[in-house]
């Protein structure tokens, strides 16, 4: 699955344990933009450093995988997560400078002889 936004925060790397360590990326995602959405994903074990170069504000494309699982607590609950895990993430934010503004030449008044000029104030 992918999806489309704008960085919003970029979790600390979290060391789980000796041998497995996860990172959070929060999106913005406004597929309409009077209400956007904020998505969490996580990123795992060697994928944690794709979003070292991240800044809040880029805009990217988050390419993940949707897991779930069950979980049962000691009064025999089970409840239900899930979980958005990338596995690649692609900068779309033009980081190169923006092309200069071109520039024109002042309008010029075709209904007005060359050499004449207009007396009118506006």
């Amino acid at each position: 699955m992918e999806i489309k936004g704008k960085v919003h925060e970029i979790g600390a790397l979290q060391q789980v344990s000796e041998t497995f360590k996860k990172r959070d990326l929060i999106i913005e995602y406004a597929e309409n933009p009077t209400y956007p959405e904020f998505i969490r994903f996580e990123a795992i074990q060697d994928k944690t450093a794709l979003f070292d170069s991240l800044k809040p504000g880029d805009e990217v494309e988050v390419s993940f995988n949707l897991r779930g699982r069950p979980w049962t607590n000691k009064e025999g609950v089970t409840t239900y997560f899930n979980s958005l895990i990338v596995w690649r993430l692609t900068t779309l934010t033009n980081t190169a400078a923006a092309p200069a503004a071109p520039q024109y030449a002042a309008p010029v008044d075709l209904n007005t002889p060359a050499g004449e000029e207009d007396d009118l104030p506006f």
